[in-house]
């Protein structure tokens, strides 16, 4: 096994528990070997005294930002500081208590709301980007969010493909306060399994509720619950003395990168496979991190050969079996399967590596690093998705050798071989190539890597 999958491997083993350790920055990771909560002084709150948080929420930038009553903390680790230091007019409003609830707004079709910070306090709600307030703020919840109840536990957000549309999920009680961003409507749920949450907080498509110093993982559609909870959030959200849950880990430098996999589905989220893990590339500012395949795909166990999606549809391709899920708020496997290679695109394995370009009907499939340990020529073959029966429609000798992955956007196509990648303007230029392109290092900001 390579370094690189080794080191993600030992990652994987940090979140089996299924629960994320606590995100870094990637110049953190690479300097920090162990990171103690700094010394606050005694007239700040110490979160690793055991704090139930007020409010929780990413900032534009990605950092994650604990409330709780006047004071807050920016991120995993450091000392608080006063919450009117950041937002000013939080002070402005006599006699009132805390903030209650946060989020950051997902909501592309709107730019003038997307990234917007939303701060709630009592029955107001304020706005704020790059720690300014947007103008007409504070309003009231019921002006911003209509049918919301005022004097909220806890909020978060909810992007299409994670939830049926554009939502925010607000808590109050047992119950979760469904607000349709584009139908502006409201749909309430009781969760009565899942305890109160004082606190909500997303990262990287999962959903987290905290409750006293713990945190428990959930569903955002259904509220459900699975693995084993609650967890202590010291060990895992922040940086605390005698707290922790596996020690340091360490980005991969890009010299190190072999990846098996890599796609973006119809609703632009990118993923990267390597061995059992699968890493999300399209959150950059709000961190990497490993996640076992059988979190997304459940049926899939182990490391997948080539990925690749068409329409609202993923295919992974594993030995000689093809599984297709349909994408949405989760992956969902198609009924009757996996089915064979050959039976589905006609083709026989193993396969390499395949993609589609946006907008096209062809997967290109890339085959020939080896049959039974015998080293064959590579091969690129064309089969047309809308044909029935699938059969391969062009094989061409391919140029290149010993390609991992491929994925092709509107840049063109890039295939992964080892840490180097190759880039072509086009499938068609890639396919007629009788010369190879210049191999070109991997960097960080493709896969996260440390340059």
């Amino acid at each position: 096994m390579d370094l690189f999958s080794k080191t993600l491997l030992l990652c994987l083993l940090l979140i089996l528990t299924d629960a994320a350790p606590a995100p870094q920055d990637a110049a953190e990771k690479d300097n920090i070997s162990e990171v103690k909560e700094e010394d606050s002084g005694p007239a700040l709150p110490d979160r690793c005294a055991g704090i139930e948080f007020d409010a929780i929420t990413p900032d534009e930038k990605g950092k994650t930002l604990f409330f709780k009553g006047a004071y807050m903390w920016k991120d995993f680790h450091g000392p608080a500081q006063l919450v009117s230091e950041s937002f000013k007019e939080i002070d402005d409003i006599p006699n009132a208590g805390h903030i209650s609830a946060a989020f950051r707004m997902h909501n592309k079709a709107n730019p003038d709301d997307h990234d917007r910070i939303y701060l709630f306090l009592e029955d107001k709600v304020f706005s704020y980007y790059e720690q300014v307030l947007e103008e007409g703020y504070p309003k009231h919840i019921n002006e911003e969010f209509p049918g919301v109840p005022t004097h909220l536990d806890a909020a978060v957000e909810c992007p299409k493909g994670e939830c049926m549309a554009d939502s925010v999920l607000f808590f109050k009680g047992q119950d979760v306060h469904v607000y349709d961003l584009s139908t502006k409507t409201v749909k309430t749920k009781t969760w009565s399994h899942l305890p109160a949450c004082t606190s909500a907080f997303r990262w990287l498509e999962h959903y987290y509720c905290f409750h006293g110093h713990n945190f428990t993982r959930f569903n955002p559609i259904s509220g459900e619950v699975n693995g084993t909870y609650p967890k202590d959030a010291r060990h895992y959200f922040m940086r605390c003395p005698n707290f922790g849950h596996g020690g340091g880990y360490n980005i991969p430098k890009c010299s190190e990168v072999k990846i098996d996999a890599i796609t973006t589905d119809d609703a632009g989220r990118k993923y990267a496979f390597a061995g059992p893990i699968y890493m999300r590339l399209d959150t950059r500012r709000d961190g990497f991190h490993a996640f076992p395949i059988t979190r997304m795909w459940k049926e899939v166990v182990g490391k997948v050969d080539a990925v690749f999606s068409y329409g609202d549809k993923m295919y992974l391709i594993k030995g000689k079996q093809v599984y297709i899920y349909k994408s949405g708020a989760h992956y969902t496997l198609v009924e009757g399967y996996p089915k064979t290679l050959e039976e589905e695109l006609g083709v026989e394995g193993p396969v390499d590596a395949a993609f589609v370009c946006p907008g096209q009907h062809t997967v290109h499939i890339i085959q020939g690093k080896s049959t039974l340990g015998q080293v064959l020529r590579e091969r690129f073959l064309d089969v047309s998705l809308t044909a029935t029966p699938r059969v391969v429609a062009r094989n061409l000798p391919f140029v290149l050798s010993d390609i991992d992955a491929a994925y092709c956007d509107a840049n063109g196509v890039k295939l992964f071989s080892g840490s180097k990648y190759y880039q072509y303007p086009s499938a068609t230029i890639l396919a007629l190539s009788k010369i190879a392109a210049l191999a070109e290092p991997i960097t960080s900001e493709m896969l996260g890597c440390r340059d």
